[in-house]
C-alpha cells in the first residue's frame, strides 16, 4: 500500500507539471511581438503599437528605427513585428545588431513582447543603452518571464528527481534488512552449522615448518599469500574432533580478542587441516618454560586469558536466533592458551568443548575427558552432573592450575622464581595416571604449593587467593570467570608496587608450539 501511495503522487505531479510544461511549449510555438502600425496616428502614435501573436514559423521578435533627433527620446521607429531568422536573435532582449545601415539601425530577441525596449550599442562606450519606446515596460519583465518558464520547467523534474532518491533509498533499507535477516537465521537456526564437510577449493597454503607433533597430528607454520597461518593436520580418524572444533568457531560472535581466530577447515586426501591465527611465542605452557614474568606481565596474561574464557562462558544474545550460547572448553590448560606479540593471552584449541544451547542437548557429554593432570575431583571420582553450570566449574578448576602455574614463576618476590613444572609434577611426575590424580585430588585433596614467599607481595598474596577459590574440592563454592576478571583488572589498576625488572628471553632450545587436544599427560 506505501509503494501503491508514492507512485500515485509521482504520476500526479508529473501529470501537472506535464500539464504546465505543455502550456508554455504552445506559447513559445507561436511567439507574441509588438507590432507597429506605420500609418497609425490615433492618440498621437501611442496606440499604433499592439501586441499580435506571430505566424507559425514566425519564433522572434524585431524592431527597426533611425535617428530622429527632432523626437522626444531622439529616435524614431520603422518597423516592429515578428521574424523568422534566429541568426543574431539569442538575447532575451532586443539589443542593436550589427545588421544595420547608415541609417536604420535592427535589434532581434526570442521572448515574447521582446521587442518593446530596444538597446543601442554606442559607438567608443563598452556600455549598452537602453531606450525606450513610447509604451515600453521595464526589461525586467522579460526576465520575470524567463525565470516563470524556468521554474515551471525545473521544479517537476526536481521533485522527481527526489522522489526517486527517497524511493531508491527505501528500496535499498528494505532490501538489506531482508538480507541481514535472512543472515541472521540461516545460520544461527541451522542445527548442521559448523559440521558441514568443507569442499570448497583449497586455500593457497605452503607449509614452513613442523612446530609440534603428537599422537593426535601435528602443527605446522604455514605461509597463506602473504600471511603466517598455524595449520593443524588431523588423521581421518580425528574426524569428530575436527567437526567439532569448527561448529565451536563458527558460532555466532565467536571472534574475540582473547580467542584464537578461526580461519577454516580443509578436507585433504590423506588428512583434514584446520587453519587458524599463528602466534610465534606459542603457548604459555611454552613461554613459562623460558620466561619468569613480572608482575605488570602477570596481570596482563592472568588477565586477558580469564577475559577470554568468561566470554566463552557467557550467553551473547542479539537476536532470536543470532546468539553465541554458553561454551565449555573442557581441556582448559596452559599448552591452550596462546601468547600474543604483546603477551596478551588467547584461548585454542576446542575440539572437546561443548555448547549449550536454551532447550537443546549439548551433545556427546563423557565425563572422563581432557588432560589427566588438570582433571576436577568431580571428574576423577565421576560424580559430574551432566548440567552447563558443572561443566563450566571444571573449567575453572583448570583456570585456578593455570594460574598457579603464572604464578609459579613470578618474579615479584624478593627470591628468584621457581623452576617451570606442571600442576601436580612434582607430585606424580611428567606421566601420571588417572589413578595417581584419583589418589591426590580425591582422596588427598592436595593442590600444588602455594609457596610463603609468594605471599609477602601483597598483589601474588590475592591472585593466591583467588586460585584457591577456582580449585576448591567443593564444585558449588568455585568462583566464575567473570568474577575472576573482575578481580584481576581491578588488581592490575590499582595495586602499585615497585617490581625489578626482567629481561625476557626465549630460549633456543625451546619447542614453541601449540597443543593438540587429547587425553593426554
Amino acid at each position: 500500500m506505501f509503494w501503491i501511495n508514492i507512485f500515485t503522487s509521482v504520476f500526479f505531479i508529473l501529470q501537472h507539471s506535464t500539464g504546465s510544461w505543455s502550456a508554455e511549449a504552445k506559447a513559445a510555438a507561436q511567439r507574441r511581438c509588438v507590432v507597429l502600425y506605420p500609418n497609425c496616428t490615433e492618440n498621437g502614435g501611442q496606440s499604433c503599437q499592439r501586441y499580435e501573436y506571430c505566424e507559425p514559423g514566425s519564433h522572434y521578435c524585431f524592431t527597426a528605427w533611425s535617428q530622429n533627433n527632432a523626437s522626444a527620446n531622439g529616435i524614431e521607429l520603422k518597423h516592429q513585428g515578428c521574424w523568422t531568422q534566429n541568426q543574431g536573435c539569442e538575447n532575451d532582449s532586443c539589443i542593436q545588431s550589427n545588421l544595420q545601415t547608415q541609417s536604420v539601425s535592427f535589434c532581434c530577441c526570442h521572448l515574447d513582447k521582446c521587442n518593446i525596449n530596444i538597446s543601442m550599442v554606442s559607438i567608443g562606450f563598452s556600455q549598452a543603452v537602453t531606450e525606450k519606446g513610447p509604451t515600453a515596460k521595464v526589461q525586467s519583465d522579460g526576465k520575470a518571464k524567463v525565470m516563470e518558464i524556468l521554474m515551471y520547467s525545473l521544479v517537476p523534474i526536481i521533485v522527481l528527481v527526489i522522489l526517486i532518491v527517497i524511493v531508491f533509498v527505501m528500496w535499498r533499507c528494505y532490501y538489506n534488512r531482508n538480507m541481514y535477516t535472512s543472515h541472521l537465521q540461516l545460520p544461527a537456526c541451522d542445527p548442521e552449522m559448523g559440521t558441514q564437510e568443507f569442499n570448497q577449493p583449497h586455500r593457497p597454503i605452503q607449509l614452513l615448518e613442523l612446530r609440534a607433533h603428537g599422537r593426535f597430528g601435528e602443527v605446522w607454520k604455514a605461509n597463506m599469500l602473504d600471511a603466517v597461518v598455524a595449520v593443524k593436520i588431523m588423521p581421518f580418524k580425528e574426524k569428530a574432533s575436527w567437526l567439532a572444533e569448527q561448529e565451536i568457531y563458527n558460532l555466532p560472535h565467536m571472534k574475540h580478542d582473547n580467542i584464537l581466530l578461526f580461519v577454516g577447515g580443509e578436507k585433504h586426501e590423506e588428512n583434514l587441516w584446520l587453519i587458524t591465527e599463528f602466534h610465534e611465542k606459542g603457548s604459555l605452557c611454552d613461554f613459562l618454560k623460558g620466561n619468569s614474568v613480572t608482575w605488570s606481565q602477570l596481570c596482563k596474561i592472568a588477565e586477558s586469558m580469564v577475559r577470554g574464557l568468561a566470554y566463552l562462558h557467557d550467553d551473547v544474545s542479539l537476536t532470536r536466533c543470532q546468539s553465541k550460547p554458553a561454551v565449555a572448553h573442557r581441556d582448559f590448560k596452559s599448552k591452550n592458551v596462546l601468547l600474543k606479540e604483546d603477551l596478551t593471552a588467547c584461548i585454542a584449541d576446542f575440539g572437546l568443548a561443548l555448547k549449550f544451547e536454551p532447550g537443546k542437548s549439548p551433545g556427546e557429554t563423557h565425563g572422563l575427558v581432557g588432560t589427566r593432570r588438570y582433571m576436577a575431583p568431580e571428574i576423577l571420582e565421576g560424580a559430574i552432573s551432566f548440567r552447563k553450570d558443572a561443566f563450566l566449574r571444571i573449567d575453572m578448576y583448570a583456570c585456578g592450575l593455570v594460574l598457579w602455574e603464572l604464578l609459579s614463576r613470578n618474579s615479584c618476590s624478593d627470591q628468584p622464581a621457581d623452576e617451570y613444572q606442571l600442576p601436580f609434577e612434582e607430585e606424580a611426575g611428567s606421566h601420571p595416571t588417572l589413578e595417581d590424580m584419583q589418589e591426590l585430588v580425591v582422596m588427598k585433596k592436595l593442590r600444588p604449593t602455594i609457596k610463603n614467599h609468594w605471599l609477602q607481595h601483597p598483589g601474588l598474596e590475592q591472585v593466591a587467593a583467588t586460585i584457591e577459590e577456582c580449585w576448591d574440592q567443593d564444585a558449588e563454592a568455585r568462583v566464575s570467570a567473570i568474577c575472576v576478571q573482575e578481580r584481576l583488572s581491578q588488581l592490575s589498576r590499582t595495586l602499585n608496587v615497585s617490581t625489578s625488572s626482567h629481561n625476557l628471553s626465549i630460549s633456543p632450545n625451546q619447542n614453541i608450539y601449540y597443543h593438540i587436544s587429547s587425553v593426554s599427560n
